[in-house]
């Protein structure tokens, strides 16, 4: 099963696709070791404030990327583990949290690691946080864990800024992190 969008685009192959999930699996564990050191830089208080965003503050969207992580990891590895609600607070502390996202961005980087061109087309059937049952391609599904990722550390990148100014919130930026990396 591909995907109408999945390697169409001018030299683009699989084994392409598959280097360029790598890439993201390590762009994603980058930027979220730099989002969560620059949440402890603004401390505990500051990252449980309400903000009037979707997960209310800093913590609560770093928890909801924790679990929806959990919840995508689960699908892909067809573990059948319970999907918990989305806004669940696992931990109520940054410091806490960490680990939990550090153990997150290790499996999908090792699930990634592993891919090749035959599970990234494969069929990853699944039901929703609803009961509704979709199937699509791996890569489709991985698309989302990294769109997902982006949308909401922009949320709480956001959320850096109003409390600490922008010094507070560090450039998140995937040309950043290509900048960073060895040349080959």
């Amino acid at each position: 099963m591909t995907d109408a969008w999945s390697f169409t685009a001018a030299g683009d192959s699989p084994s392409h696709a598959v280097r360029s999930y790598r890439q993201l699996a390590a762009y994603n564990a980058w930027a979220n070791a730099r989002l969560y050191a620059a949440a402890a830089g603004l401390g505990a208080e500051a990252c449980a404030k309400p903000m009037g965003a979707f997960f209310g503050s800093i913590l609560g969207t770093l928890n909801h990327l924790v679990v929806t992580d959990r919840i995508w990891l689960a699908r892909l590895l067809a573990t059948g583990a319970p999907q918990p609600p989305l806004d669940t607070l696992l931990e109520t502390d940054l410091a806490r949290l960490l680990p939990l996202r550090v153990a997150e961005d290790a499996r999908l980087t090792a699930f990634v690691a592993a891919l090749d061109a035959a599970r990234l087309v494969a069929p990853l059937t699944y039901a929703n946080s609803s009961g509704q049952s979709f199937s699509q391609s791996c890569a489709s599904a991985l698309d989302h864990v990294f769109n997902h990722q982006t949308h909401h550390r922009g949320q709480a990148h956001t959320l850096l800024a109003q409390l600490g100014g922008r010094a507070a919130a560090p450039s998140l930026d995937l040309i950043v992190f290509q900048r960073e990396q060895p040349r080959a």
